[in-house]
This record gives structure tokens, sequence and C-alpha cells, in this order.
């Protein structure tokens, strides 16, 4: 299954993406079938040049863009990528104490032994 995903480029603490095509099987550095674009993230104004018509060739040949592609794509004006996003659980807050577990039931007492019947004194 070919996805639409980020490989990471660029120095130590610098990071840079390219927009790449690749199986998914694969590492995202090995393998790509095309180079699409690019993401630079650390910048003052982050830049993000992706080629859309490519994207949308891809996408219906069946390649599925990545959940954070889906969502820079969408974020950038392209149709049709919301069917793409998972949506993520929502976690508990840490502030938050457990809910207290219901009170276990109390054991059922046993029933008292019947006394023993006297036998008469012979």
């Amino acid at each position: 299954m070919l996805v639409i995903r980020l490989q990471r480029t660029g120095r130590e603490n610098t990071p840079t993406y390219r927009i790449v095509v690749s199986e998914k099987a694969r590492s995202a550095k090995k393998g790509q079938h095309e180079i699409i674009g690019h993401y630079l993230a650390n910048r003052a104004e982050s830049v993000f040049k992706c080629d859309t018509e490519r994207v949308a060739y891809w996408v219906s040949k069946g390649a599925q863009p990545s959940d954070t592609m889906a969502r820079l794509l969408k974020r950038n004006g392209m149709k049709g990528m919301e069917k793409f996003i998972v949506r993520y659980a929502k976690q508990k807050s840490r502030k938050d104490p457990p809910p207290e577990a219901a009170p276990a039931p109390a054991p059922a007492a046993p029933a008292p032994a019947p006394a023993p019947a006297e036998t008469p004194a012979a």
C-alpha cells in the first residue's frame, strides 16, 4: 500500500521534511516513488510547499496520506482530507483523582449453628 508521508532530513535539532510517496512497509528513507514537496517547520514562519495536483493523483491511485500529512494538507486548503484524519482518544487529566471503585459487598455472615440437642442423663 502506498502512503504519502514526511521524510525527515536536515541536521540535528534542525528538522526539515520532504513530502514523499512510498510503500508503507518500507522505511520512509528507502524506496520512495516520488518527492512531491517539502515542509520547513523550524522557521519563524513555517514553509509548506506541496504539489497538490500530484497529491490528488496519488490519492486517486489508492495512496493514503499519513495522519500528520492529512492535517497539513487540510490546513493548507486541500479538500477531502477529513477522511484520513484519525481522532485521538481523549486522555484523562492527571490532576483529576481516579474514580473511586464501588465498595465490595460485605461477605454474608455465616448462619449460627443450631445448638446440640440435650440428651437425658442416664
